[in-house]
């Protein structure tokens, strides 16, 4: 039996994510099996994301979601590691800092299988966001490191991690210039009654923001002040929808969107305010400012080249272009190294138990 890869994903910034290195390795001769958590489970946030991006439908659908942090994880680890002594693969290929990625990892790890981890060395250096509890966890159990910038790398080493540790860009923009164009069909913005340049798009989901009451109400009535400048569409998360109110009512509230329609509404935006990650990155290579809905940023250099600020921060840096986030071949060089480490590992088997 070839030697394959179990991918794990679970949320919408890793299907995107995955979608350009699952087509990358099919190229390398890289056999992959996805596994997908749940971690995202309505069609909004999850199936859709699969059919836009040409994502074949994952092997596995664990179908856990909506559980609070720990007991998801505990569930995903739980089952994650049935199935890798099940498949038996010779890597797990985890994305960015969710619970998912978490729980991979760790469940790769006791069974003594080699993890790749895609975002590898971003660091917010703030412990009380559970993202930044699980990457610096993968990280720091990875044996392949995939940094989209330098600083990444700068980061791991910092921590004593230098061996397995890659430079390759960021996936991300290979997946937004692959996206871009095909977005042009998109009929978002007439369904919005939106004109391009005209209006900003805003997105609240991260716990930090929705779990704590005052910070919610500190941000809402932030973007209600920005409002006043100019019309904010807002696709509200299953989470911030439980807590709106009418803390947010003079916005333009719609349902999640497709990658598609959201490339499109993004591409065509004066702004973005957000507290996602991804979407800091993705205003960057649509060439969008973006004001970040957080008093910190794993996504630095978004800053320093004056694409980004955080809400706290009145003006953004002069501006300038990016050059860390390469050329849009990140995929194509994270699937060249995971062939050329699969080739040098010789056949393993599978571990007599997998209890702790």
């Amino acid at each position: 039996m070839s030697a394959r890869v179990l991918t794990v994903v679970g949320a919408r910034p890793q299907f995107i994510k995955a979608a350009p290195v699952s087509r990358a390795l099919k190229e390398a001769g890289v056999h992959e099996v996805m596994l997908h958590t749940g971690q995202h489970f309505d069609e909004l946030m999850s199936e859709v994301f699969f059919r836009e991006l040409g994502l074949d439908k994952p092997a596995y659908n664990l179908e856990i979601g909506g559980l609070a942090p720990g007991a998801m994880a505990g569930r995903m680890l739980e089952k994650i590691s049935t199935v890798l002594a099940d498949e038996k693969p010779a890597m797990v290929l985890v994305y960015g800092d969710t619970t998912s990625t978490l729980a991979g990892a760790l469940a790769a790890t006791q069974l003594h299988i080699p993890v790749a981890h895609v975002e590898a060395g971003l660091r917010s250096f703030n412990r009380a966001m559970p993202e930044e509890t699980n990457r610096v966890l993968a990280d720091h159990v990875s044996s392949l490191l995939f940094c989209p910038t330098r600083t990444a790398v700068e980061n791991l080493a910092r921590e004593g991690i230098m061996e397995g540790v890659h430079a390759v860009g960021d996936v991300m923009f290979d997946a937004t210039l692959s996206a871009t164009q095909r977005s042009a069909q998109s009929r978002i913005l007439e369904t919005c009654k939106l004109k391009p340049k005209t209006y900003a798009v805003a997105t609240i989901h991260r716990a930090e923001n929705t779990d704590d009451a005052a910070r919610f109400g500190k941000i809402a009535a932030w973007l209600g002040e920005a409002e006043k400048t100019m019309p904010i569409v807002m696709p509200v998360h299953p989470r911030t929808k439980k807590i709106i109110g009418q803390a947010l009512s003079n916005l333009q509230l719609i349902e999640p969107l497709g990658y598609l329609d959201m490339a499109w509404l993004m591409h065509n935006a004066a702004a973005v305010y957000t507290d996602s990650g991804g979407l800091q990155k993705e205003a960057y290579f649509h060439r969008v400012p973006c004001v970040t809905l957080r008093d910190e940023t794993e996504w630095v250099e978004t800053v320093e080249a004056g694409w980004n600020r955080l809400w706290t921060i009145a003006d953004y840096k002069p501006r300038r272009e990016i050059t860390d986030y390469g050329t849009g071949d990140a995929a194509q060089k994270i699937a060249a190294l995971i062939a050329e480490t699969l080739a040098q590992v010789p056949k393993r088997r599978a571990p007599a138990s997998i209890s702790a």
